[in-house]
This record gives structure tokens, sequence and C-alpha cells, in this order.
């Protein structure tokens, strides 16, 4: 742009947006050169729209790592896996996770030990446990370590040997009672089983004031098992095996369960994001659609 007929133009001139008209009071000519859009306007224009849909494809991306995460997660504890994976062999009741699992060969061997390294803990605090009750302890340290299925219940944890641990995780009925059936004539001293143990010998022992009792004294019912021995870690429920709307401990090498029930969770508890949710997906495409035609 070129001013002619003036020497002294006022700033407050200079600055009008509406340089293409000539003040009257002015005097002076302006002559426009290369009217139109400014360069610089372009490229500035150019790199928002580059950024405002970097920003979004970012969030649509992050929505979708959430979904993953949650499906398909290994908790931060103590032995789990930073990710699950292809295991091809597990040991014995562990093996049904072994097409893809959060623990590895070693632990699920030392999952079935009465006094393994994972934990020290000693399931014979109260004399030997019988083989039918230990199975589901063994079957829940397994479930417990080796299962990829429990994201949506996974919770930060204020423990020095974990950093997360699992609230409220939906069991199956008959999880929960045929664990109680099955120990309810073996003793132990304590409901809650995470916490309050003498272990200055350095495994588990009861502590003074906490004598032996028999499984249905200190647990009357399979609800008060499950829901209290690991401090709220499960939650029993009415659902059945194949509802669809419960974890279960037991199943099938092949034919886990679990994934869908997961999904089922996750979805209601609206921890999926943009992923499963059609309506906000037709949402996003047609945002993005106008938002190419504007910024372009």
């Amino acid at each position: 742009m070129k001013l002619t007929g003036v020497q002294n133009v006022p700033e407050s001139h200079a600055d009008n947006e509406n340089l293409g008209e000539t003040p009257s009071s002015a005097g002076f000519t302006l002559t426009m050169e290369g009217a139109g859009k400014h360069p610089d306007a372009e490229g500035t224009a150019r790199l928002f729209s580059k950024m405002l849909k970097a920003i979004f494809l970012s969030l649509v991306v992050a929505s979708m790592a959430v979904k993953d995460d949650v499906l398909n997660v290994c908790m931060e504890g103590k032995h789990h896996k930073k990710q699950p994976g292809v295991e091809g062999d597990l040991h014995k009741q562990c093996e049904p996770w072994k097409d893809w699992a959060c623990c590895t060969v070693n632990t699920s061997t030392e999952a079935h030990k009465d006094e393994s390294y994972l934990y020290n803990f000693n399931w014979n605090h109260c004399g030997m446990m019988t083989e039918k009750c230990k199975r589901h302890f063994i079957q829940d340290t397994c479930f417990y370590e080796c299962s990829p299925n429990l994201g949506p219940w996974i919770q930060k944890a204020d423990a020095s040997w974990r950093n997360e641990r699992i609230i409220d995780v939906p069991l199956c009925k008959e999880d929960c009672e045929e664990w109680w059936n099955d120990c309810q004539n073996d003793l132990t001293c304590k409901e809650n089983w995470h916490k309050g143990w003498n272990w200055t010998s350095g495994i588990n022992k009861c502590p003074v004031g906490y004598p032996c009792r028999k499984f249905t004294d200190v647990f009357p019912t399979p609800q008060s098992l499950c829901e209290k021995i690991w401090s709220g870690s499960y939650k029993h429920t009415t659902y059945k095996r194949g509802s669809g709307q419960c974890l279960q401990v037991w199943f099938e090498t092949g034919k886990n369960p679990n994934p869908s029930v997961t999904k089922y969770y996750a979805e209601k508890m609206g921890l999926l994001g943009v992923a499963y949710t059609p309506r906000i997906s037709i949402f996003i495409n047609f945002f993005l659609a106008i938002l190419s035609l504007l910024l372009t």
C-alpha cells in the first residue's frame, strides 16, 4: 500500500481497518497495491486450521487409547506384566489365561505353592487348609495375577508393594457360592486377609486376640466371603455364569467369557469414550467435515 499527497499521516489512520477508503477530511489519496488477503493472515489461518485439526484428532486418538486400556490392561501390581500377551503354557489352574495373560509362567507356578515368594502368604495359618478349599484360593490368585479384563475396576492403591488394586469386581454367583461351600469347614482367624497379620516371622500368622474359627463363623454367607476377604476387591452378584453381567473366576481354557463382560461394564460406566458410542462418532465426522470446509 502506498500513501500519496500527505507527508505526515497520523498513526490512527495507518491503523485504520478501512484502509481501502480515503477519509475526506484528510486531504490525501490512498493508492492500493496488491489489495486482497494479506499473506501473513493467510499463513496464520492455515496454521490455525492445522492446529485445530491436530488437537481434535489427538483427542480422538486419546479416547481410543482409553478404550484399549480399559478392555485390555494389566494393573500395576507386584508381579504383573506391563502388558498382556501370549504365555503359551501357564501352570495348572492358571492355564485358562495362557492365550492372553498378565502373569508369567513363573508367577503361575508360584501361585500354586502354600508359601510362595509372591507375597509370602501362608494359607495354613490355622492348620492345613483342605485341598478343595485351597483350589479356590489358587484360582483366585490366578484370576488376580493373570486376567487382562479387570480394567474398569482398577484403582490407585495406597500401598508400598503395588500402585494399583481392584475394587468391586462383579463375580458370578456360582463362584462365590462354590468358594464358600468348599471352605466352610476350614479354619481362619481373620475376616480381612489384606492386613492386620503378624509378620514378625516373615510369613503371616494370626495376631494376638484373633483365635482360629470356622470359615462359616468368620464369613456367614458367600457374599461376606467374596466381599470382605480381600477388602472389597470383589462384589458378590446374583448374576449366573453365562449371563454376560458377571466375571467368571473359573472357565475352560480357550473359552474366556470375561472380555465381553468387561466391555459391557465399561460401556455402562462410560469408560469407552467415543469409540463405542455411534451417535458421538457421527457427530465427530460431521464436525470434522464442517471444520475442513471452514478452515481450508
